[in-house]
């Protein structure tokens, strides 16, 4: 009987895990909509009011995506005014969706990423997750390896679709 051989584990192939770039903190919402004067208007001298005696410490430690889920015309200042506390209070944001949010986590996350690693090397980028890995991520990380790996492919190491293959 013959050894068995893990040919994937003695493989060149480098694996992108995205989702071992995902941030694990709870993603809340800074809605504007609770600012409204009767769901329609934002008043300036209470919204400032409000925002002054509100408790900041609620949102440490977590990822704040600062919107207005309400149909309603906000000033960009309004936004912007929020996004002053969280910076004073060192909380981490964008003014935008939960889907903006993501991005920026994973822009930030994959920015770090040195493509050097890559230079030369079969790469798989994996597929599957038990976190919500945005598109965006995908393609930030083909365009920063492709003018550096031999080779990109997507899915499992096993099992494995080919995106792009540098020419001899």
């Amino acid at each position: 009987m013959s050894e068995i051989i893990n040919r994937v584990a003695n493989s060149p192939i480098i694996t992108i895990d995205l989702e071992a770039y995902y941030r694990k903190e709870e993603r809340v919402i800074f809605d504007l909509k609770d600012y409204l004067f009767q769901g329609l208007v934002l008043r300036e001298k209470d919204f400032r009011a409000a925002l002054k005696d509100l408790n900041w410490e609620e949102y440490k430690g977590k990822l704040v995506s600062i919107q207005c889920t309400e149909d309603a015309i906000v000033p960009v200042w309004a936004f912007i005014l929020v996004s002053t506390y969280l910076t004073k209070h060192q909380i981490e944001h964008v003014i935008g969706d939960i889907h903006a949010l993501e991005q920026y986590l994973f822009e930030r996350a994959i920015a770090e990423i040195d493509s050097d690693e890559y230079k030369d090397r079969p790469v798989v980028i994996k597929g599957c997750s038990k976190y919500p890995i945005p598109m965006f991520a995908y393609g930030r990380v083909v365009s920063l390896i492709q003018g550096k790996a031999k080779s990109i492919m997507y899915g499992e190491p096993c099992s494995t679709v080919p995106l792009f293959k540098a020419p001899k």
